[in-house]
C-alpha cells in the first residue's frame, strides 16, 4: 500500500524535457480560466508557449502526477534578473502543497543560475497564495495588487474634466517613444511599483518595458489607436501617457497610466484614462481591465471614481539577496 501511495506523489521535471502535446489539455484549461476570471483571451499566449515547447526551448518546471502533466511554470532571464512568466496547475490538483512545490522548483532553478540576482513575478494563477506557502520566503518581498475592471456602460457615462494644464492629447505614435520612456522613468522614481519591476528605475529599463508592451503579446495586442499621450503646449514635451491593449475581441486592458510629478493634481490622469477607455469602447470592448498595487491609494481612488471595481487581489513577488 505504501508503494502504491508513493506512485501517486507529484514530481517535478524539466519543462524542456516534456513533449509539447503533453501540455495541450493543461493549456486549454488555463485558457478557460483566464477567460472566466479576467475576460482575457489566453490562446495567443498559449500558442506561443506551445511553439517554444515544441522546440524544447522553454525553461521551467512541469508538475507530473503519474504520467500526466498537471502543472507548469516557466521563466526567462534578462541580464541579472529572472522573470517567472507564468504558472498554472489544473484545478483538480491545485493544492497549496503542489503550488509551493512548482513555484519553489522554478525559484530554486533561477537562484542557481549564474548571474541572476533578482527574481520577479507579476501575475500568476496562484489559488493558494498565503505567505506561509510561498517558497524561499527569507528572500521574498510581496506586494499585493488588485485586478480591476470597468464595464462599457460606466465608460459611456464618463464626462470630460479638462486638465488645468495646457495639454493636447494625441494618439500614440512611434515618434513619441523616447519621450514616453522619459515619462515612465520619471513617474516611477521612488514609487512602490519600481520595487516590483526594476525596469521602471532607469531609462534603459523603461525603454525595454515599453518595447515589450508594444511588440509582444504578454499584455495583449497593443492598441495604438486607444493609447494616448499628453503634450504640454508650453514645452512641447510629453508629460503623461496612457497605453492600452486588446486582450480579447471585446476586452481591453490599460497597460500603463503615468503622469510626470510636475503635472499631477491637474486632472490629467483622469482625462488620459477617459480618452483611452472611450476609444477602447469604439473598438468594440464591452469591458476594460487594469492592475494596480494595493498600497497605491491615489491611483485606486482615481480608478474607483471612474467606475472600476476590484475583481481579485493577487501577489506580485520579488526575491532578492540570495
Amino acid at each position: 500500500m505504501a508503494a502504491l501511495a508513493e506512485a501517486h506523489l507529484p514530481e517535478l521535471v524539466e519543462l524542456s524535457q516534456v513533449p509539447a502535446s503533453d501540455l495541450d489539455a493543461l493549456l486549454l484549461e488555463e485558457a478557460g480560466a483566464w477567460q472566466k476570471q479576467f475576460s482575457w483571451d489566453f490562446r495567443p499566449s498559449a500558442e506561443l508557449l506551445h511553439r517554444f515547447l515544441a522546440h524544447r526551448s522553454l525553461l521551467g518546471c512541469a508538475l507530473k502526477v503519474e504520467n500526466d502533466v498537471v502543472g507548469y511554470a516557466y521563466h526567462v532571464c534578462e541580464g541579472h534578473k529572472g522573470l517567472i512568466g507564468g504558472l498554472y496547475i489544473r484545478s483538480c490538483h491545485a493544492s497549496s502543497t503542489n503550488e509551493a512545490l512548482l513555484l519553489g522548483g522554478v525559484v530554486q532553478s533561477l537562484i542557481a543560475t549564474p548571474g541572476i540576482r533578482r527574481i520577479e513575478s507579476q501575475l500568476m494563477m496562484l489559488r493558494n497564495a498565503s505567505p506561509q506557502q510561498i517558497p524561499f520566503d527569507r528572500y521574498l518581498t510581496r506586494h499585493d495588487r488588485f485586478f480591476m475592471e470597468i464595464r462599457r456602460e460606466e465608460i459611456l457615462h464618463l464626462r470630460p474634466n479638462p486638465s488645468s494644464l495646457k495639454c493636447i492629447l494625441q494618439p500614440w505614435s512611434e515618434r513619441f517613444q523616447e519621450d514616453i520612456v522619459r515619462v515612465v522613468a520619471g513617474s516611477y522614481k521612488g514609487h512602490v511599483d519600481s520595487e516590483i519591476n526594476d525596469q521602471y528605475r532607469t531609462i534603459s529599463g523603461a525603454r525595454h518595458f515599453l518595447t515589450n508592451i508594444v511588440r509582444f503579446p504578454g499584455c495583449g495586442r497593443f492598441a495604438p489607436g486607444a493609447s494616448a499621450v499628453a503634450i504640454d503646449q508650453n514645452t512641447r514635451r510629453v508629460c503623461g501617457v496612457c497605453l492600452a491593449s486588446l486582450v480579447a475581441s471585446n476586452s481591453g486592458h490599460v497597460t500603463q497610466l503615468c503622469v510626470l510629478p510636475a503635472a499631477r493634481g491637474a486632472h490629467l490622469g483622469y482625462e488620459l484614462l477617459r480618452w483611452t477607455l472611450t476609444r477602447l469602447v469604439e473598438l468594440g470592448c464591452t469591458s476594460v481591465s487594469l492592475t494596480v498595487t494595493c498600497s497605491n491609494r491615489d491611483a485606486i481612488r482615481l480608478y474607483e471614481s471612474v467606475g472600476f471595481r476590484k475583481v481579485v487581489a493577487f501577489p506580485a513577488l520579488v526575491w532578492e539577496g540570495f
